[in-house]
């Protein structure tokens, strides 16, 4: 084959078109043209409209699992977010309630102590003002501990009142506090006096399984008493003073076979839960001396002469 006829040219792949300058400069014309063409006559705007509704399903399959994944993440949040806000309710009600609580508890305390001040006006002997600490060990008694004692200038033997009646009296005194026995006491007994009739007995505690209460004792059958009587301190122990409301009358119970009426009372001091009483001294104490009699009298007056009358008579 003679050597003139080969084809001497390049194989495709090493065929050398225009440069890439010139191919950079032809395209960024045309793209710069079309997006020009885009803005000032929307020539592109029904082919985007067409890709768009060819490829929403596609787009919208694609975003179902992200959806699930961000809807997932939201109840989540969502849940522990409730759950923060209920904590955060139940921990404002139960700050609220227990300040209810003690705003109940204050007023009561208040209306208490103002009645407290109330009894203390209407008594002319001298008070001091006690809190009750606890109450005593002894399951068979009935008796409190209150906050003030010798240093205080409580004395055995004191009354000690709340803001409707008698509680008590001081039976025991220590430096700093005092022991209380209540009327319920059955080792407790003070006499009264029936407001109604006028007639004087002595009342006796009377601790029961079905309440504490008082017990009014040897009143005759036949005795002018009724259910409802008043009954208050008469006075004539040396002790309480007159008129201090002790208890009501609740029960009269006649029997035949016997000569006395079995009688029962309820306090009219608060027995449980009081917080705030007064001492009272006792009467005897703060009555004045009795005045010197005619030997004391005599002893430091001078002689007296005798009159002539006196003088006839034989010693």
């Amino acid at each position: 084959m003679p050597l003139g006829t080969l084809d001497r040219t390049p194989p495709p792949f090493f065929k050398q078109g225009p440069s890439a300058l010139s191919k950079l400069m032809v395209f960024s014309a045309v793209a710069l043209f079309l997006m020009v063409a885009d803005t000032r006559f929307q020539i592109t705007m029904p082919l985007r409209a067409a890709l768009a509704t060819a490829l929403y399903p596609v787009q919208w399959l694609v975003m179902q699992p992200v959806d699930a994944a961000r809807q997932a993440g939201g109840y989540f949040t969502s849940l522990h977010a409730a759950e923060q806000v209920a904590s955060d309710a139940r921990t404002q009600l139960a700050t609220q309630a227990e300040r209810a609580l003690q705003v109940e508890q204050l007023t009561l305390e208040n209306q208490r102590l103002r009645e407290l001040l109330v009894m203390r006006e209407r008594i002319t002997t001298p008070a001091t003002g006690a809190q009750v600490l606890y109450d005593a060990a002894d399951p068979y008694s009935r008796k409190v501990v209150i906050d003030r004692g010798q240093t205080h200038g409580i004395v055995p033997g004191s009354p000690v009142i709340d803001d409707s009646g008698v509680l008590g009296q001081v039976t025991r005194v220590y430096p700093l506090v005092s022991e209380v026995t209540m009327l319920i006491d059955r080792d407790q007994a003070i006499p009264v006096l029936n407001t109604r009739t006028g007639v004087r007995s002595v009342v006796y505690g009377q601790p029961g399984e079905d309440g504490d209460g008082l017990e009014l004792r040897y009143t005759l059958a036949n005795a002018d008493i009724n259910e409802g009587d008043l009954l208050t301190t008469s006075g004539v122990d040396g002790v309480y003073p007159a008129g201090l409301p002790v208890g009501r009358i609740t029960k009269v119970e006649r029997r035949a076979e016997s000569s006395f009426t079995r009688i029962n009372c309820a306090p009219v001091a608060r027995m449980q839960g009081v917080l705030h009483v007064l001492v009272l001294t006792p009467v005897g104490q703060s009555l004045p001396a009795p005045p010197a009699g005619p030997a004391a009298a005599g002893k430091g007056a001078p002689p007296v002469a005798a009159t002539p009358s006196d003088r006839g008579r034989s010693p």
